[in-house]
């Protein structure tokens, strides 16, 4: 039976959660360097640079393989998961992020018997480009190297 103890010393699942955290923290100063204006809601918010969860699966696949060893069958499984997560990370919820936007000028030019359709915006920021993506993969490749060279 495993205990708290046991959660708390695993290794690979610090490292996703850090790969997570370091790509979230990352977004506001880069934020601030795009738009050239703070906002600390980045932190837990989806979308923009880098892909926290690119980052995730990433940093996931690079522990299991550096702990477990990179020519099993969990290291194939986690390569795999990453590559999904990070091809719909760029594609359908990047899609949906688009859609989303049209949406929103619909809503704005819009008009029945004279009131807007709706005064609440979908959100935008759900996705993320395909370079987003390749940066949110390097970051939690950074973070799990730094992590295993520092632990093990």
């Amino acid at each position: 039976m495993s205990s708290i103890g046991d959660i708390l010393n695993n290794h690979v699942l610090f490292i996703v959660l850090l790969g997570w955290f370091v790509a979230q923290a990352l977004k506001i100063p880069i934020h601030r360097i795009v738009e050239h204006e703070w906002d600390f809601l980045r932190f837990h918010g989806s979308g923009g640079m880098p892909s926290s969860h690119s980052s995730m699966v990433t940093a996931g696949a690079v522990a299991i393989g550096a702990i477990e060893g990179f020519g099993t069958p969990v290291f194939a499984l986690a390569v795999a998961f990453a590559m999904i997560v990070m091809y719909d990370a760029a594609g359908v919820r990047r899609e949906t992020g688009t859609q989303a936007a049209v949406i929103n000028q619909i809503l704005k030019d819009v008009l029945i018997n004279g009131k807007q359709i709706s005064d609440e915006e979908l959100k935008e920021l759900v996705g993320h480009t395909p370079l987003e993506v390749a940066c949110g993969a390097f970051t939690g490749l950074v973070v799990a190297v730094v992590y295993l060279l520092i632990v093990f």
